[in-house]
């Protein structure tokens, strides 16, 4: 009996805090403007895209202590954008990128439970950590939380969250205007939380949301964010590139649900990637475009600039086009750049300085060369038909559930994809032709928190 197919998963990630967004593109619009947000989810909904992807940046990132603008830099605030894009799509899934280390648990399980109800259940939250004392400098409490005890604080952070969110059962509001009773239950959204990171307790005051919880994403790659992912996540992302790599993580991650309890289905793999996608049917004309693309998103200046992460040196001097530095880097705790989170990939710069020398030296590469063929995004190449087979190869052989689509063009980049590749995958029964239902959770296919436990408790 033949293995069924599987149902891919796409999703787009507005670009702005990343590396691929070409802003310099006469293409390119605002990454402010509320028409830009406008028109890349409603592509991404005329698609049939499971949802739109926010990042987040709570500080701008400097290099040599100036603001560090060969990338977009800021991003209006998360829940701002994801409210307002509800009033102008109906199906498509919100998630925003909200951090636990800087927020408080009441304020953003109240944001949450608020963009369910208005979104009629579209809201997602990527849970992540801030690593950094540079980030905690805008608050409050800047960089008082260890490194080591970020996932501790993560996941207490989470629970809460949770508790806020289970304080209402859904039933509690009758409204009855015959006899003036408004609520069933006069405790309802009673919380009390005691534990090592937060004490509360009081009333939540946001009535059970259509999802009762958010759709809750992971970014994580460390043992200790996959194992997190595993336990608490309905999906993570990945950076793996490759099919073997894909196939690796996805089996690593897969395989720790068990001891929680759960099911493969119940925690999607969605790595990140970019496409460069042929006007006409030749692959060779997309591997040109590509590599015009690349030069794009790694200018001279963004070469040395990133250069300057692994040496710790100011190198305007050097030619990007030239040789690498032959001197060492700089191997020092004050960092000339903050905020990237880049800086934590090379924990032993001057191992790295030898291997790019190395590698330069082998294929006769310059430093912007080096940075170019250096990174590791997946990246789908080719025409609309060549676009289609990889990701469906991807997600049928289990290196992938789907993935969330970077395009380097703001705020049209995805329109080609949607008209071109969209297509393909439906005509070959891969991929939706209409939408699930009217939640984020029924699109990812995930069952209700309530349901959910009732099974676990019947299992118990």
């Amino acid at each position: 009996m033949s293995k069924p197919l599987k149902q891919i998963h796409l999703a787009a990630h507005f670009p702005g805090v990343n590396n691929t967004t070409v802003w310099s593109d006469p293409r390119a619009g605002s990454h402010v403007e509320f028409s830009s947000f406008v028109h890349f989810a409603q592509t991404a909904e005329r698609a049939k895209f499971d949802f739109l992807f926010l990042a987040e940046g709570l500080r701008l990132r400097e290099q040599g202590w100036e603001i560090y603008d060969l990338d977009v830099v800021g991003r209006p605030d998360t829940f701002t954008v994801l409210a307002a894009l509800a009033a102008v799509t109906e199906h498509l899934g919100l998630t925003g990128t909200i951090n636990s280390t800087f927020n408080e648990p009441y304020e953003v399980a109240r944001q949450f439970a608020s963009l369910d109800h208005l979104s009629g259940g579209r809201s997602a939250w990527n849970v992540v950590t801030s690593w950094d004392a540079f980030t905690g400098e805008n608050f409050r409490r800047g960089g008082f939380l260890p490194q080591e005890e970020r996932y501790s604080r993560a996941k207490e952070f989470l629970a809460t969250a949770n508790e806020l969110f289970d304080s209402w059962h859904g039933d509690e509001i009758l409204a009855d205007q015959e006899t003036g009773a408004f609520l069933r239950d006069a405790k309802a959204g009673a919380f009390v939380h005691s534990g090592r990171h937060f004490d509360i307790h009081g009333r939540f005051n946001v009535p059970r949301s259509p999802q009762g919880r958010p759709v809750i994403f992971q970014a994580g790659d460390s043992d200790e964010g996959r194992e997190f992912a595993a336990s608490e996540a309905d999906a993570i992302f990945s950076r793996h590139a490759t099919l073997e790599a894909g196939r690796a993580f996805y089996t690593d991650v897969k395989k720790r649900l068990a001891k929680y309890g759960r099911r493969d289905d119940q925690l999607l793999i969605l790595p990140a990637a970019t496409f460069t996608l042929a006007d006409t049917d030749t692959d060779a004309e997309a591997e040109e475009l590509a590599k015009l693309v690349r030069r794009q998103q790694v200018s001279g200046a963004t070469a040395l600039k990133h250069l300057e992460l692994v040496w710790n040196r100011d190198l305007s001097s050097y030619d990007p086009d030239g040789p690498l530095p032959d001197i060492d880097p700089d191997v020092s705790d004050n960092h000339i750049s903050k905020g990237r989170a880049q800086v934590r990939m090379y924990r032993d710069p001057l191992a790295t300085a030898r291997e790019w020398r190395e590698l330069a030296a082998a294929n006769n590469w310059s430093i912007r060369d080096l940075v170019i063929e250096s990174g590791n995004r997946q990246n789908f190449i080719g025409s609309a038909e060549t676009i289609a087979r990889t990701i469906n190869e991807f997600v049928q052989t289990d290196a992938a559930d789907g993935f969330i689509l970077v395009p380097h063009i703001t705020p049209g980049g995805l329109d080609e994809f949607a008209d071109k590749v969209v297509p393909l995958l439906q005509e070959q029964g891969v991929f939706r032709t209409e939408y699930e239902g009217p939640t984020l959770r029924h699109q990812l296919g995930l069952a209700h928190p309530d349901d959910v436990a009732g099974e676990q408790r019947a299992a118990s």
